[in-house]
């Protein structure tokens, strides 16, 4: 565990001493302050709406609010993972540090780990950004934490899935470009497969609505935790993780 820790700290170290931590972040801080207070924005007209029809009770920040901000929160990460999981391995293996690393008393699983883990330190610090808009919240409506806490879960999980394979794929190539080309793809894909339901009902078609990410997504949106979507993105990581490892054990045959 001290390894993969030590790992950690040097890509979260190496994301801040480049501009790419802080354009992540800045990018992130803007696009979900815009979608914040659109929302915002929206259910202020609503309120003011509803206040003036007798026997309509108070509307539900979280449904109203919370739940399109962070439903548009996915796609931002669209854009703004990919150049956090380009960078993971195809840098080492062009500046030829993944030498050191492979030939170093660290496991495979431990570098695999360690890094993976230090690009997901980068994300909680793109999501502590955005807890700091909900934080306003806080003098004008009752927020239920709890709900927004299990969505929150939810971001984790994607976000977590992103880094596994983006990072995967960051280990087939030396062109930080091309990975990070390759893993916006792959998450576009990933992103839009759940549209084969509305024109397909076959078993093909269902097979992709499940494959997508956004429908496991849902119900964590909504504060909601099912073992079905919590699986998905955990076998999801797994897959990632598990196909890095053999990747890295090619590059350290070749080596």
């Amino acid at each position: 565990m001290r390894n993969i820790w030590t790992i950690a700290r040097r890509e979260l170290r190496v994301y801040f001493t480049s501009p790419i931590g802080y354009i992540v972040l800045a990018m992130f801080a803007v696009m979900f302050g815009w979608f914040f207070a659109s929302s915002l924005i929206i259910f202020a007209r609503v309120s003011a709406q509803a206040a003036m029809q007798p026997g309509v009770e108070g509307l539900n920040v979280n449904q109203y609010i919370v739940q399109p901000t962070l439903g548009n929160c996915t796609i931002m990460l669209l854009l703004t993972m990919p150049l956090i999981t380009m960078r993971l391995f195809a840098e080492e293996q062009k500046q030829g540090t993944i030498e050191l690393l492979l030939t170093s008393p660290i496991s495979d699983y431990e570098i695999i780990l360690g890094k993976w883990l230090g690009g997901m330190l980068l994300y909680c610090c793109m999501l502590l950004i955005s807890l700091l808009n909900f934080s306003v919240l806080l003098f004008y409506a009752p927020l239920d934490w709890r709900a927004m806490l299990v969505a929150y879960l939810g971001l984790l999980l994607w976000g977590g899935t992103m880094m596994a394979l983006g990072g995967f794929i960051s280990t087939t190539t030396t062109n930080q470009i091309v990975a990070g080309s390759i893993s916006f793809g792959l998450f576009l894909l990933l992103f839009v497969l759940v549209w084969a339901q509305s024109y397909s009902q076959s078993s093909l078609g269902q097979l992709a609505g499940y494959l997508s990410m956004p429908p496991h997504f849902d119900q964590f949106s909504k504060g909601v935790i099912e073992l079905k979507d919590a699986t998905y993105y955990l076998t999801a990581i797994g897959l990632g993780l598990f196909l890095s490892k053999r990747s890295i054990e090619s590059v350290r045959w070749k080596a």
